[in-house]
């Protein structure tokens, strides 16, 4: 039957689906009837600067997609000012209402680049939550205990810790619940570490005597540290809106135990594809040839076969070669002697004082091939020289 084919590529990749026998049944019941499911995915637009770990999901639905389903977007203009509280120690400092809606704009461009826009249905929280009243959140909130919430991982280790816990926290989880009842999902997505609260969607539908959606739960992606969940905070993702040859880079420098996760999940490869790579491990082959080429497929995906042609050109020029790169950004400076760590922020190269002062004392900073050695370096300018900021970086300084 043509939704056990859907089944098999659904469950490609996917760490856990939530009871898989009702997907079967929803997916045999939609080919049934010709009424394509309707796929959720909420995000809390905090930022806008999208890495290639949000798209994982983002994949899956693509892939429903592609089967003839829709694809619900939520935008959490109501959460977002919360801010998912599932792993982090302390409370998330509130946004403005124009802030989450700007950000949600720049989203859903990037969004765009992976989902078909005819199919896919954008919803703000506003639409129902800006209609109730205090007397229908505490009907909601009724409808939960707190032994439930305190099961959550995150909400019982900071209880436990003693830590901050507001109750506003509390709330997340029945209002990202509320919004499958809102939309009448049939199937959420999210990254493992969503499990609680999609589940928490599962008993909110059927406390409305809804059909309950299914929970199709994908691995998390690794920065490209190989030790932590891809994120900003820790400046170890790949965004969407890098250029070319930073994606690039920045995949040539993962460690080789991270490639088959790479090819999993921040690619398109299918499971011939996979299976190639992973014997072409095993065999001995270079991992620097695998990576390149996965380097390739990544920065194919969002830029074209042309732009990830001149990175890998690029790369191979710059680091196999050890040259300089033709062209580079130039900064203007008036000064005759400046502090390396104020230039690296000022020019850009750094975003803070403590990520230059990282920088320098890794090893990662140098002026005209000299590694810089001191936080409290004093650089003489001179028209023309060269400031390198980890492997991808380079300024050409001017004199004015």
């Amino acid at each position: 039957m043509a939704f056990e084919q859907e089944l098999k590529i659904i469950s490609k990749n996917v760490e856990e689906i939530i009871p898989l026998d009702e997907l079967k049944t929803k997916l045999a019941n939609s080919a049934k009837t010709g009424k394509p499911l309707r796929i959720k995915y909420g995000i809390d637009p905090t930022g806008f600067d999208i890495h290639i770990g949000h798209l994982v999901p983002i994949r899956k639905m693509r892939e429903f997609q592609d089967l003839g389903h829709t694809g619900v977007i939520i935008i959490g203009d109501f959460t977002a000012q919360i801010g998912d509280p599932t792993g982090r120690d302390e409370s998330r400092p509130p946004l403005t209402h124009e802030k989450i809606i700007s950000n949600s704009e720049k989203y859903m461009e990037q969004l765009f680049s992976i989902l078909i826009p005819e199919q896919t249905e954008v919803r703000y929280q506003t639409e129902w939550f800006g209609k109730m009243t205090l007397a229908d959140v505490l009907k909601l909130m009724g409808k939960f205990t707190l032994a439930q919430f305190m099961a959550h991982d995150t909400f019982r280790s900071r209880y436990e810790q003693g830590l901050s816990l507001g109750m506003h926290e509390l709330m997340y989880p029945l209002l990202q619940a509320y919004d499958s009842v809102a939309v009448q999902s049939d199937v959420e997505l999210g990254a493992t570490e969503q499990k609680f609260n999609i589940l928490c969607g599962r008993d909110m539908q059927r406390y409305f005597d809804l059909p309950q959606q299914v929970a199709v739960l994908s691995p998390i992606l690794l920065g490209t540290d190989g030790v932590n969940k891809m994120g900003k905070s820790l400046n170890n993702y790949i965004a969407v809106f890098d250029t070319p040859a930073d994606k690039f880079g920045k995949v040539m420098s993962i460690p080789d135990g991270l490639i088959m996760n790479y090819y999993s999940y921040a690619t398109t490869c299918c499971e011939e594809e996979l299976a190639e790579v992973k014997a072409k491990l095993e065999s001995g082959m270079n991992p620097m040839i695998l990576k390149k080429a996965l380097a390739s497929e990544i920065v194919k995906l969002y830029h074209g076969e042309d732009e990830a042609a001149k990175a890998q050109a690029g790369f191979e020029s710059l680091f196999s070669k050890k040259e300089v790169p033709d062209e580079m950004p130039e900064y203007e400076l008036s000064e005759s002697e400046i502090k390396i760590v104020p230039l690296l922020v000022q020019s850009g190269l750094c975003s803070t004082n403590g990520e230059a002062k990282r920088l320098i004392q890794g090893g990662g900073v140098s002026l005209d091939g000299e590694k810089v050695e001191s936080f409290d370096a004093s650089i003489t300018i001179t028209d023309g020289s060269v400031l390198r900021a980890g492997k991808r970086k380079f300024i050409k300084i001017k004199k004015i």
